[in-house]
């Protein structure tokens, strides 16, 4: 199954100072910042702040990487998806895990099960995914397709609070 890197220390919160924190909301702001500049904002070496980064990414409190627009690269329909779910929740997650077009994976409470996040090139592909491979599998009873018309807001820059 692949999860999120170390989702098992997601569920312990990683004490973090307030260097680690800024080094943090630097990132979110320019992952492409030097660890020179980002040294000279919080006061430390340029060692010691790609020390602090790569135990930060080895301890799976953060990830760098490219985000995309999916417009811009050629994926011209997303959707949010309630799986409603009999039986074990972990193995329907897993297999969903697995699909390539599905971006996020969450076992929730509430009216859904599982939602999960998927990104296709056009409505043909959105229907194949859903009703040859998603309500296909075992266990999943039924689904919600909330298709997303506008992407008002994406962003990955909260910072630590």
């Amino acid at each position: 199954m692949t999860t999120h890197p170390d989702s098992d220390r997601r569920r312990q919160p990683a004490p973090l100072d307030q260097v680690s924190k800024r080094i943090i909301e630097l990132l979110q702001a320019d992952g492409r910042q030097s660890y020179a500049m980002i040294a000279k904002e919080v006061d430390l070496s340029e060692a010691a702040v790609r020390q602090r980064v790569q135990r930060l990414r080895d301890s799976g409190v953060i990830q760098i990487v490219a985000v995309t627009d999916p417009l811009q690269v050629g994926f011209r329909r997303q959707a949010l998806v309630g799986l409603r779910v009999n039986g074990d929740l972990s193995s329907v997650a897993e297999a969903l895990v697995a699909m390539p077009e599905i971006d996020y994976v969450v076992t929730t409470a509430g009216s859904f099960d599982i939602l999960v996040e998927l990104v296709c090139e056009d409505d043909d592909e959105l229907l194949t995914l859903l009703n040859d491979r998603i309500r296909a599998l075992p266990g999943v009873w039924g689904t919600e397709t909330f298709v997303y018309l506008k992407l008002n807001k994406q962003h990955y820059d909260w910072g630590t609070r």
